[in-house]
């Protein structure tokens, strides 16, 4: 699935990166914990989190994930989405909450990560 088709699905807005968006991902991994995201790396999976702060883009980097969604009405400031800018992880951030929208991208043919 694309993160383009991602982001219409969950009427997402594109915060950052859209030239990025017909990048192809077939996994998600889910969570506020940062550590957990770290603690089970899959390369290429779109992060999705409701933590907006620098560490989540951080965590994306380290961990080789190529996006991030932001659920819950969450916005990162401009310093999270510049540093993402620089590091070419293309920001999304949706209404839905992180269970509703888990479960559509699982419906859709997205694997879980963790």
């Amino acid at each position: 699935m694309t993160l383009k088709d991602i982001a219409a699905l969950l009427e997402a807005e594109v915060l950052c990166r859209p030239d990025l968006l017909g990048l192809q991902v077939e996994t998600a991994v889910a969570s506020d914990g940062m550590s957990e995201i770290l603690a089970s790396p899959h390369p290429g999976a779109l992060m999705i989190t409701g933590l907006t702060n620098i560490q989540s883009v951080r965590t994306a980097e380290m961990a080789d994930l190529p996006a991030i969604l932001y659920v819950r009405g969450k916005r990162p400031n401009d310093r999270t989405r510049e540093l993402a800018a620089q590091k070419n992880i293309i920001i999304l951030a949706t209404r839905a909450g992180m269970f509703d929208v888990c479960g559509l991208l699982r419906e859709r043919g997205l694997r879980g990560g963790m």
